[in-house]
């Protein structure tokens, strides 16, 4: 790793650090030398992950879905860093919590529970919001910092039988450009990042999942390289992107 690769002191909070995507963001900001703060709605296994990752990571419990959990969570980071560079919006819930078997047995929106689908949207999309909602003006008033929103694939938004899954992300894509444009020309940058491919590796894909399916899938630590360069002064000037990580290379996006 080259110098300008190095995150010394940059810190960083990751929603949703436990696992899967988050996990290996986590894992890739601490070995470029970043500050992590690891949440999770579980305390047990943010503790876990973070101690895992070493002394530069602290954990958190956060529901990004209650504002004062939110608040409680920034209030840590204050305490601990004195404030936060980068917020990571990560934090989602599957479709597996709606249909166990989503992909062999893909459901019509009108079978989807209620309480399952706000579940869904409420973490995935309010929590971006809440976040974000948060953590911006104490940026702005620190002088800079970074959003990125986790995203994914265009065609997952309206694939058959993805309700509420789908429309959560696409929900995510429009707050992030309005977001984005709320901020033009401040000191605080929004990005939106995705793995590609047909999907990740994570706990959101059914077990049962056809072989032909689970060969296709990406290894989460497909996230590590854009991230980073996301943490990094190389993309200081960087605002409004939607990055594959697939297709990343830290010399092709521009600002």
């Amino acid at each position: 790793m080259t110098a300008v690769d190095r995150l010394d002191g940059v810190r960083v909070l990751v929603t949703g650090a436990t696992s899967g995507l988050g996990a290996a963001m986590a894992a890739a900001l601490v070995q470029a030398g970043a500050r992590v703060m690891v949440t999770s709605r579980d305390r047990e296994r943010a503790v876990a992950a973070s101690t895992d990752l070493g002394s530069s990571a602290i954990p958190c419990r956060l529901d990004v879905r209650d504002e004062r959990s939110v608040v409680a969570c920034l209030d840590r980071a204050n305490e601990a860093w004195g404030g936060v560079d980068m917020l990571v919006n990560n934090a989602g819930i599957g479709m597996r919590t709606v249909n166990p078997r989503f992909l062999s047995e893909p459901q019509p929106f009108w079978r989807v529970e209620p309480g399952g689908f706000r579940d869904v949207v409420d973490t995935k999309l309010v929590g971006c919001f809440l976040m974000a909602r948060a953590v911006v003006p104490l940026m702005l008033e620190a002088g800079g910092g970074r959003v990125v929103n986790i995203s994914m694939n265009e065609q997952t938004m309206t694939r058959r039988g993805f309700v509420p899954y789908g429309p959560a992300g696409a929900g995510v894509e429009a707050l992030s450009r309005v977001m984005a444009a709320d901020l033009a020309g401040s000191s605080v940058n929004v990005n939106m990042l995705l793995p590609g491919g047909t999907g990740t590796r994570t706990g959101m894909v059914p077990e049962d999942a056809p072989d032909d399916v689970q060969a296709r899938l990406q290894d989460p630590a497909v996230m590590g390289p854009p991230i980073v360069w996301l943490a990094s002064d190389q993309a200081a000037s960087v605002h409004d992107q939607r990055i594959v990580a697939t297709e990343f290379n830290a010399a092709a996006p521009s600002p």
